[in-house]
């Protein structure tokens, strides 16, 4: 079944809360201030990057060291082929036709060429693409309910809770 890439999910529930002056004055003159909240929830819910350890920030030499590495690793086998697929560091970055395929491996599913993400059936419960022969294990690893914060993790992550 096709679907639009860039059709957005209806936002159905309101959530408020309190914030100091500066906060509501920063808040106030953003753009779009729901789409920012929405994405430090989410980012709360991710990995913390392993250069900066959570900051945004690293020193000159650290950046300078890995900006290389970071550049020229943009590429992995497609988890069926094997063929070497290359990816953005953001969905935003890809073309509109790659983008869920892209926005599945940026957050943590497998990765796979355009053709083989097409043959791999969607997951009833998150969306992802999962190879038949590979579901038990995304089921245990995406949908298992023994260790909450893994499964707040994965379901916030997920193309049903992820904004578009």
């Amino acid at each position: 079944m096709a679907r639009k890439a860039d059709k957005k999910p209806q936002k159905s529930q309101i959530v408020a809360f309190k914030v100091e002056d500066d906060l509501a004055r920063f808040l106030d003159a953003l753009p779009n201030k729901s789409e920012f909240i929405r994405k430090a929830i989410i980012a709360q819910f991710g990995m913390t990057c392993p250069l900066c350890a959570g900051s945004g920030v690293v020193d000159k030499g650290i950046h300078d060291h890995y900006a290389g590495v970071i550049a020229g690793s943009n590429t992995r086998p497609c988890e069926k082929c094997k063929t070497a697929v290359t990816f953005p560091m953001s969905v935003e970055a890809a073309p509109p036709a790659d983008r869920e395929r892209v926005r599945q491996f940026l957050h943590g599913g497998p990765l796979y060429c355009p053709k083989c993400y097409q043959t791999a059936p969607p997951c009833h419960d998150c969306g992802w693409h999962v190879m038949m022969e590979k579901i038990a294990e995304h089921f245990k690893k995406v949908h298992s309910h023994s260790h909450l914060p893994l499964t707040l993790s994965q379901n916030w992550s997920s193309q049903k809770w992820f904004p578009r």
